[in-house]
């Protein structure tokens, strides 16, 4: 952990913490976070939601080209579900994963296979091997960012296509326990993630600001996932983009508070199709 006068750099959003992290300080990380999302709950696959369907294909999908994938990658994907709404356009998926929790041998008929991460972020997949990769709100969760933003581009086919979500503002102060949070989760701040995207080589073909904080709560009335319903997923963009004005990275009043909390990235690889 730096020394506190350092985290102001962290805080404010001008640097992304543990993106500049050794080696040590990463293999730390990784141990922690291993098997920290599925002790938060989601182990336990009788009592496990998937909760993004309808925002995942409002700000995902639909954005693709209408055409198979031959091998898709999900990154943190857990059981996959994700990947539900295209499973019939999917010949097959890769889930990298670390935890032992989630392991199944197909989905939907599709065959999956899963293959654990490395802590130094290199992916282990050879250039250029799947035409498509997820990876929704699993980067937050990783030290070094950058690295894996760029092994994810080396993977991937040239005209394929990634679709990454994550926070942009910090989820609170990351040095105290937050509840329903793991130790070491924060987001990354947009400028910083643009530049990330940039130099790995990828063109955005959507950015997408998205989940206004306030969405889940009013549509709870409902008894439904907010992310599960479409007209909720268009409310809340429209919320997102009407306050994108107040985002900042780590607020320190409520008013700063009402912002967009996430960006949506579609992104394609330029080269042959």
């Amino acid at each position: 952990m730096p020394h506190a006068e350092d985290l102001t750099l962290y805080f404010s959003g001008e640097k992304l913490y543990g993106d500049d992290f050794t080696p040590d300080q990463i293999q730390a990380w990784h141990d922690d976070e291993k098997e920290a999302y599925a002790d938060l709950g989601a182990k336990d696959e009788s009592c496990y939601q998937y909760v993004y369907h309808a925002l995942n294909t409002v700000h995902g999908f639909r954005h693709l080209p209408a055409r198979p994938f031959a091998h898709a990658l999900g990154c943190g994907s857990a059981y996959g579900d994700e990947f539900q709404p295209i499973l019939d356009r999917l010949e097959q998926i890769t889930i990298l994963e670390p935890s032992d929790a989630f392991d199944r041998g197909h989905l939907g008929g599709v065959p999956v296979a899963y293959v654990k991460p490395r802590a130094d972020g290199m992916l282990p997949f050879e250039d250029e091997t799947f035409d498509l990769v997820t990876c929704l709100g699993v980067l937050h969760h990783i030290p070094n960012v950058s690295d894996i933003v760029r092994e994810i581009h080396r993977c991937l086919k040239p005209g394929g296509y990634a679709l990454i979500r994550e926070p942009v503002i910090s989820m609170g102060d990351w040095r105290k326990p937050r509840h329903g949070l793991t130790k070491h989760e924060r987001g990354i701040p947009l400028p910083l993630f643009r530049e990330i995207i940039e130099k790995a080589g990828f063109t955005t073909v959507r950015e997408t600001l998205c989940m206004f904080p306030l969405m889940p709560k009013l549509w709870q009335i409902i008894d439904k996932p907010a992310y599960n319903s479409t007209l909720a997923t268009y409310a809340d963009w429209l919320s997102s983009r009407l306050l994108r004005w107040n985002l900042r990275y780590h607020a320190t009043s409520m008013p700063q508070k009402f912002r967009p909390t996430n960006v949506y990235y579609v992104l394609t690889k330029p080269g042959r199709r």
